[in-house]
């Protein structure tokens, strides 16, 4: 018998599968308990929200929106974390970039006695409605719903143009969803709502346990698949150039902080060859000292005009040496 997962030892939590966590989960509740998902984001030592996610800052939200896949990718790497990229997307407004905290839902194969256990379970709790709407009601602004549904597409839609504009006045976010859209022409409507999907299909899901099912919500912010990603709630997606990287809240600010002296370094770089100062030899080497000064005093000089914010660019140069 599978023991209610309020009573497992931490220990025991972080070894757990996301299926594991979802089946002990429903003895009491659809979602972990905020001490549950700090058991499993333990490196996170910042804010958090009430329900237990890691709550990065907005300022480094805002940041992250420069940042590239390749500076995130390698940052991630060299940490140890070397399954955070995902491909492969249909991309809705994909002008934008799309940058927020997960909040995370984990879509099975519909099956009607199960299904009856997590209306029950979700309607106890409050929830309203349909389970598909069950993980948008828990969105706040700067939030992403990453939802994975398995790819299903014929008959697979959960979200329409009706519940992206909820996603969307809840989040003021798109989402990443493992799984098939309807409604694309209402949802490229939502000026702002940058998206990535598996697929697009014009039916919508069955979602009637005494009729046809063909999904069932196994549970909210929990670890979730995407691609090759187990992404956990209160990760930071970054979707832009039609993909997304998902980034461990701990490595966020280490994510931002890296990129931007690559950003500039790279400015300063690209000026001084197009102006013939130095050689591509000596750009792409490690830089002698006089190089070193110069970019010191380069960005003294461009400091109110750089992509960085200028506090930030001032603590960079506290702590060079030239």
């Amino acid at each position: 018998m599978i023991k209610p997962f309020i009573r497992l030892k931490p220990v025991m939590i972080l070894m757990g599968l996301s299926c594991w966590l979802t089946l002990s989960t429903f003895a009491q509740k659809v979602a972990p308990s905020p001490a549950e998902i700090i058991a499993l984001t333990p490196e996170w030592k910042g804010e958090r929200f009430p329900d237990g996610r890691p709550k990065v800052p907005d300022d480094i939200l805002e940041r992250m929106k420069l940042v590239t896949h390749e500076e995130a990718w390698a940052i991630m790497k060299n940490a140890n974390f070397k399954h955070q990229y995902a491909e492969g997307w249909l991309c809705i407004n994909p002008e934008g970039v799309l940058v927020g905290r997960a909040v995370t839902a984990v879509f099975m194969p519909g099956r009607p006695d199960v299904h009856r256990v997590i209306d029950s379970v979700g309607h106890a709790e409050g929830r309203i409605k349909s389970q598909n709407s069950w993980p948008v009601d828990r969105l706040v602004k700067g939030d992403v719903y990453v939802g994975d549904q398995f790819g299903l597409h014929v008959d697979g839609p959960t979200i329409g143009d009706n519940l992206g504009n909820a996603i969307f006045a809840n989040s003021g976010n798109g989402i990443v969803y493992n799984g098939a859209i309807r409604d694309i022409e209402g949802l490229k409507e939502i000026e702002g709502f940058t998206a990535f999907v598996r697929s697009y299909h014009p039916s919508h899901h069955l979602n009637n346990p005494d009729g046809q099912l063909n999904t069932t919500l196994v549970g909210i912010n929990i670890p979730t698949r995407i691609g090759d990603v187990m992404v956990m709630p209160g990760d930071v997606v970054l979707g832009k150039e039609g993909n997304v990287s998902f980034i461990p809240p701990h490595l966020a600010e280490r994510v931002v902080t890296t990129s931007e002296i690559i950003r500039l370094r790279d400015m300063f770089g690209h000026q001084r060859l197009r102006e013939k100062t130095y050689t591509a030899g000596q750009i792409d080497n490690r830089w002698t000292d006089e190089i070193e000064k110069d970019f010191s005093n380069w960005l003294n000089q461009h400091i109110d005009e750089l992509p960085v914010p200028k506090a930030q660019i001032q603590k960079y140069l506290k702590q060079r040496t030239w």
